[in-house]
């Protein structure tokens, strides 16, 4: 990593550290206030490499890093209301159980389920609104997608 990318990086993790920022945007902003011009596409790829994603906290949108998520929010006792907050849909697919989110959230339902570390659930793949819950040998695709359906209180698949 360039010396300009680590130190570019550095104070994007002490802005979200310090939840001064809500958006790209706001980072590219705040960079440029410090005298670092980037586009919005390099600050992309920067929250991309540093794992950074968006979390809804006290109803508002903003991003966190891994080491914050897994202290606060994202601890195995917050799955339900991660999955409440998030999880649109719910839906067994041979051994996989398909989940939909809004756009953009479902690396932080998946990453909330790693974290649980469900005996059932062998990871997770996620894209941009979908996961996919790789299921261990033996378990119960139609009962597992029936719990996290009544923990994310969303509706039956049709």
């Amino acid at each position: 990593m360039t010396d300009t990318r680590a130190r570019r990086q550095k104070l994007i993790a002490e802005m979200i550290r310090s939840g001064t920022v809500s958006s790209q945007e706001d980072v590219t902003a705040k960079l440029a206030e410090q005298g670092i011009a980037v586009t919005q596409a390099t600050v992309s790829r920067d929250l991309d490499q540093m794992g950074a994603v968006k979390v809804k906290r006290g109803g508002v949108l903003g991003y966190a890093l891994p080491d914050q998520m897994a202290d606060n929010d994202w601890a195995a006792s917050r799955l339900q209301r991660i999955l409440a907050d998030w999880v649109q849909s719910v839906e067994a697919a041979g051994n996989l159980i398909v989940m939909k989110t809004p756009p953009g959230s479902a690396h932080l339902v998946g990453l909330a389920l790693d974290q649980a570390n469900l005996p059932e659930v062998v990871g997770t793949i996620c894209g941009d609104d979908t996961l996919f819950l790789a299921l261990r040998n033996g378990a119960n695709p139609d009962a597992v997608a029936r719990r996290f359906r009544t923990l994310s209180l969303s509706q039956e698949p049709k």
